[in-house]
C-alpha cells in the first residue's frame, strides 16, 4: 500500500482498497476554488491512480454540505483566485486553479462515488457530475447556479452535466439557475439514489465494497473503456476491446473467474499481478486494423509481454538465454 501525507484541507483514508476522499472545510461549506484545495485533491488523485492497492474512491464532505463550490467571499474582494486581470484570472484562477480537478478526477482509472451529503452549489454541483457514481442524501441540494452570479460554469461543468443527464434537462437547470432537491435530481439522473442521511455513508460504502472485490486491473480496463466509447468511432473501439480484452485473457485472474464460476465457487479470489504488467502494455500498444496482423490481439499482446520481461531481467543484468547475466 502506498503511502499518503497528511493533507490540511482533505482527508483521505485508504483502507480494503477504498479511498475515501472527504473534503474539510465544513465552516465554509467545502468551497474548492482555493489554491491550497486544488492542490491537495490533486496530489490525491495522482496518488491514488498510481496506487495498485487502490479500486475504487469515494468523494464526500465534511458538515452539513457537500460543497459550496467557488469562495463568493473571495469573488467580492477580488482575492485568492479572483485577482488581477482578466487574463491573469484565467490563468492563476482557472487554469492552474480550479481546472486541475475535473482534469484530476477524469485521469483516475478507478471508479469514483459521490457520496452527496448537502448542498452541492455552482462548482459543487459539478463535481458531483464529475463522478462515475453519485448517491445522494435526502437533505442534498443541487445547483447550477452559476448565472446568479453573472458567471458561467468556469470548471468545465456543462461538460460532465450534458453528458451525465443530457443536453436540454442541463440547459434548463444552467438557464434557470435553480436550485433542485435530491428527488428532483434522482429524476433527472444527475443521482442514482436517495437514501436518509444515516444510511448515506455506508451505502457508499457497500457499493464500493462489492466494486473493490472485482479484478484490480480488469476493473481499471472497464472504466477506461467506458470513457473511451464516448469519444471514439464503433470500428476503432472494437479494436481496442480486442487488445485489451486479449490482454485480460491472459491473466490469472481470468482463469480464477472462470473456473470459480465452473466449480460454483463464490470466494473468487482476484489480485493478478500479471494482470497490472499486460493492461499497462495494452494502454501503450497501439495496433492498426486487426485485419492487418496474422495473429491475435491476444497473442500479439502475449508475445509482447514475453518481450518486455525479458528486456526487464536484461536491464537488471540477467539473460533470460544465460543465466547469471551477462556480468
Amino acid at each position: 500500500m502506498a503511502e499518503y501525507p497528511r493533507y490540511q484541507e482533505i482527508i483521505l483514508d485508504v483502507r480494503d482498497r477504498i479511498a475515501t476522499l472527504t473534503l474539510n472545510l465544513p465552516d465554509t461549506r467545502n468551497p474548492i476554488s482555493g489554491r491550497a484545495i486544488v492542490e491537495e485533491i490533486d496530489d490525491a488523485c495522482r496518488r491514488i491512480q498510481y496506487d495498485d492497492g487502490v479500486s475504487v474512491m469515494i468523494l464526500t464532505g465534511a458538515g452539513k454540505a457537500f460543497s459550496a463550490g467557488g469562495n463568493v467571499k473571495d469573488m467580492k474582494k477580488r482575492g485568492g483566485d479572483f485577482t488581477g486581470s482578466a487574463l491573469e484570472i484565467a490563468e492563476n484562477g482557472y487554469r492552474r486553479g480550479i481546472q486541475r480537478i475535473p482534469l484530476a478526477i477524469d485521469r483516475l482509472d478507478v471508479p469514483v462515488i459521490a457520496a452527496v451529503n448537502g448542498a452541492a452549489v455552482g462548482a459543487g454541483c459539478d463535481l458531483v457530475a464529475m463522478c462515475d457514481l453519485r448517491i445522494a442524501s435526502s437533505e442534498a441540494r443541487f445547483g447550477e447556479t452559476f448565472l446568479n452570479l453573472g458567471l458561467i460554469p468556469g470548471d468545465g461543468g456543462s461538460w460532465f452535466l450534458t453528458r451525465q443527464i443530457g443536453y436540454q434537462r442541463a440547459a434548463e437547470l444552467t438557464f434557470t439557475a435553480r436550485m433542485i432537491d435530491a428527488e428532483e435530481a434522482l429524476a433527472l439522473g444527475l443521482v442514482m439514489k436517495v437514501v436518509p442521511p444515516e444510511q448515506l455513508m455506508p451505502e457508499a460504502e457497500k457499493l464500493a465494497e462489492t466494486i473493490a472485490q472485482k479484478p484490480p486491473r480488469q476493473l481499471r480496463l472497464a472504466k477506461r473503456l467506458l470513457k473511451q466509447a464516448l469519444r471514439m468511432s464503433l470500428a476503432d473501439f472494437l479494436d481496442v476491446c480486442s487488445l485489451n480484452n486479449g490482454a485480460a485473457q491472459q491473466t490469472e485472474d481470468h482463469m480464477e473467474g472462470v473456473t470459480a464460476l465452473l466449480e460454483k465457487r463464490t470466494d473468487v479470489a482476484f489480485g493478478d499481478i500479471k494482470a497490472v504488467l499486460l493492461s499497462v502494455l495494452a494502454h501503450r500498444i497501439r495496433l492498426k486494423p486487426s485485419s492487418r496482423y496474422l495473429i491475435s490481439p491476444s497473442e500479439f499482446v502475449a508475445q509482447e509481454f514475453e518481450r518486455h520481461v525479458q528486456e526487464a531481467q536484461w536491464e537488471e543484468g540477467e539473460s533470460p538465454e544465460e543465466p547469471g547475466g551477462r556480468f
